[in-house]
């Protein structure tokens, strides 16, 4: 199974992780009051592919590559598994199990990531 999710550019301080991923698509967004990353004006999202058998390695990955100055988190997922991403630290959540999604919120809210960003629905693929 293939998992899918998007990586934001500009939380990585190591970028060559980019080209071990699939790019399916780019798009670049301006930044709002609402993001609240007033260091960047614009940020460049890509859509990424991901082999089940390249999970976790990715996964970790993306865990040492992230900008060490801010807080970010990059999330892909299948219908059966989820992997929730921050600098140093890698969740793989049962979508199956929605407790298991509080977990991951109290970290992020507890790395100063707003919560309204936490907001993982499990029915959503």
């Amino acid at each position: 199974m293939v998992y899918k999710g998007i990586i934001i550019k500009e939380s990585l301080d190591d970028k060559s992780i980019l080209e071990k991923i699939k790019i399916i698509k780019t798009e670049v967004e301006k930044v709002t009051f609402e993001h609240k990353t007033p260091w960047l004006s614009k940020w460049t999202m890509h859509t990424i592919s991901i082999p089940d058998n390249e999970s976790e390695k990715i996964a970790e990955l993306i865990s040492k590559a992230f900008d060490k100055e801010h807080e970010w988190y990059v999330d892909f997922k299948n219908y059966e598994w989820h992997f929730i991403i921050f600098r140093n630290k890698v969740f793989k959540v049962n979508r199956a199990k929605k407790e298991e999604y509080e977990k991951v919120q109290k970290y992020g809210v507890s790395r100063g990531i707003p919560e309204y960003q936490l907001d993982f629905s499990p029915e959503i693929i």
